[in-house]
């Protein structure tokens, strides 16, 4: 299944491929010759898994490719690296049931993220290739996972443990999301946001760490656009009739003299619609441009991320980018279901590095928030007549909110298989669900004070009982990227008590209740600890408890992770991060990172 095609998407024509490594025995003369059809039927079987359970962001099959031969030695290791360059392949994954010559089989790509499966039978050793090619590959600084079954099965056994099964998509899920950044840009729209850190746009970390480049354009590009007429026609006044029927206003929370006049709010609503996609045609492009006779505007900026600036120097003279942000983060808009657009409020672009990964983790939508307040069972109790958190929530609640409005996948009106509130790729995404998360959602005038330019803001408050992983991207001078993961629950609280919260700070914002699950270990000892911990004023929700996805892709490339409450058991990072040490392994993780060095920058 491929996105709507009336809108246009980055990630559509030849997408990095999953290579398959099926490597044997290479000693002609009866023993490779017994394995050839065991050890090929392997690498289809790990294809067939991986196909029929891992996506791309635009909907269609991960595609698979098995090398031509197996691998017994040197030279058909060579031809099935010109074979993966040809063919695209971004993730490779060796298996195998037997012994192999393990320095002459191996993967020697340094940049391709790599996992080796040694079947766990006693007839032939594929285990004791797994130990022998992993020793090889820490021993040459090309860090390779390790995947082997708990449980010893017979040689002839065609059936997948579960826990392998786990492991090969875990990984294949990260390969893909660092396959699917390599080359692509982030797309700046304006500059640093209100001297926010997080907008001060680091080329080093997107190009060393992620393999992106970043493009950037002056908010005067809007305003031109705008101005010229250079957006599609028709997909405008298309938008705007959807807006009408499908965007309900709310109340006006300005004081009597701040509020604006219906026919400003109405031109409001026509620049936003207007901002939203000149922004998309910005980072995608859009062939209708080229029809316009706006060649080089029709390409955009291959962009699978962006930021817009906002505040202040735009906002204080034009519509904020709340709607812009809100809509294109969204998993549908006018033109139907399709994957969101990942775009940052306030140009931050670490945040928008994080909104990435959890996308091309999990193919959902991401809500990007203020972690603006921690609020104590007491506090509660005390503003709200003695109300008593209970649950997820006894130990305490985090505020997210935000100025630039999240995802309207983040109200929560979107349920998994069990019937728990969730976000979900565009795909599975009802007609009906799409109707309940607009429904939920009121477009209030934006406050004149804080937006002299005007726009509308986006207001919902998130179902409860949502697994949820809140996450960041922080840059540290002398150390680079480091990333804080806090798995959770979203909580409802009863309307009385949420207005009464809410309404502390600014009501057109859109709200979710958030409670991290807390451990009694370092940052996780309190709810509390969590909010005292965390390193910047943003954050990205996704949804799902996939702290483990995190952790897997953030060491593929090299991003230690200083703040995690994710089982060990969980937790899975390429074997050569045993060497760094097995008890603490935070620590571990850092010394590792450090000393294999970003993965497209390496030592």
């Amino acid at each position: 299944m491929n996105a709507n095609p009336s809108s246009p998407t980055v990630f559509q024509g030849d997408l990095p491929r999953v290579g398959i490594r099926p490597t044997i025995d290479g000693r002609l003369g009866g023993v490779r010759e017994s394995l050839e059809e065991q050890t090929m039927n392997l690498a289809k079987r790990v294809a067939e898994l991986i196909s029929s359970n891992i996506r791309y962001p635009n909907g269609a099959p991960a595609e698979c490719v098995i090398a031509d031969t197996c691998i017994g030695g040197v030279a058909e290791a060579a031809a099935c690296d010109d074979q993966f360059r040809r063919e695209n392949v971004g993730v490779s994954l060796t298996v195998t049931p037997c012994w192999c010559y393990g320095s002459e089989t191996m993967d020697m790509d340094p940049l391709r993220p790599k996992a080796v499966f040694g079947f766990n039978g006693t007839e032939r050793p594929g285990a004791v290739y797994l130990a022998a090619v992993l020793a090889g590959h820490t021993q040459k600084g090309i860090p390779a996972f390790g995947i082997y079954g708990r449980d010893v099965q017979d040689a002839g056994d065609a059936n997948m443990p579960a826990d392998v099964q786990a492991k090969i998509l875990d990984f294949t899920r990260c390969g893909l999301a660092a396959a699917l950044m390599k080359g692509k840009a982030y797309l700046s729209m304006g500059g640093t946001s209100m001297g926010i850190a997080g907008s001060m746009v680091d080329y080093n970390f997107w190009e060393k760490w992620l393999g992106m480049r970043v493009e950037d354009i002056d908010m005067s590009e809007f305003i031109g656009r705008m101005n010229k007429g250079q957006f599609d026609q028709a997909e405008y006044e298309k938008a705007l009739d959807w807006v009408r029927e499908n965007c309900p206003e709310g109340d006006d929370y300005n004081s009597e003299d701040q509020k604006r006049s219906r026919e400003t709010l109405d031109k409001e609503w026509s620049d936003c619609v207007k901002m939203t996609l000149i922004a998309r045609d910005l980072m995608v492009g859009n062939p209708k441009l080229a029809e316009m006779g706006l060649q080089e505007q029709a390409h955009g900026h291959q962009a699978i991320a962006s930021g817009f600036q906002g505040q202040r120097q735009w906002t204080d003279h034009f519509p904020n980018g709340d709607f812009l942000e809100a809509i294109l983060n969204t998993s549908f808009d006018w033109n139907g279901k399709r994957a969101p657009y990942i775009v940052a409020t306030e140009n931050d672009a670490l945040n928008a590095a994080t909104m990435l990964f959890g996308h091309l983790l999990t193919n959902t939508a991401q809500v990007f928030a203020d972690l603006r307040t921690y609020w104590s069972p007491d506090a509660v109790a005390s503003a709200c007549d003695g109300y008593k958190l209970e649950g997820a929530a006894s130990d305490g609640l985090l505020h997210l909110i935000n100025s630039g409005p999240a995802t309207l996948d983040g109200t929560g009106r979107q349920s998994d298989a069990d019937g728990r509130p969730t976000m979900k790729p565009f795909w599975e995404i009802s007609d009906q669900e799409v109707h309940e998360c607009l429904k939920a959602t009121t477009w209030h005038p934006s406050i004149t004070e804080y937006f002299p330019g005007g726009g509308l803001s986006s207001r919902f408050s998130t179902l409860g009982g949502m697994p949820a992983t809140m996450t960041r991207i922080n840059l540290v001078a002398g150390l680079g990227p480091a990333i804080q993961i806090a798995e959770g629950h979203t909580v409802e609280l009863p309307q009385k008590v949420h207005d009464t919260l809410d309404q502390r700070t600014n009501p057109t914002w859109p709200t979710t209740w958030f409670a991290p699950t807390v451990t009694g270990r370092g940052a996780f000892t309190s709810t509390y600890e969590v909010m005292n911990h965390w390193g910047a004023n943003h954050c990205v929700m996704t949804a799902g408890h996939v702290g483990h996805l995190f952790i897997s892709l953030a060491s593929m490339l090299r991003i230690p992770v200083y703040m995690h409450n994710v089982a060990e058991d969980r937790v899975f990072r390429p074997s050569a991060w045993n060497a760094f040490g097995t008890d603490n392994l935070e620590a571990a993780d850092f010394r590792a990172c450090e000393n294999f060095g970003p993965l497209y920058g390496r030592n």
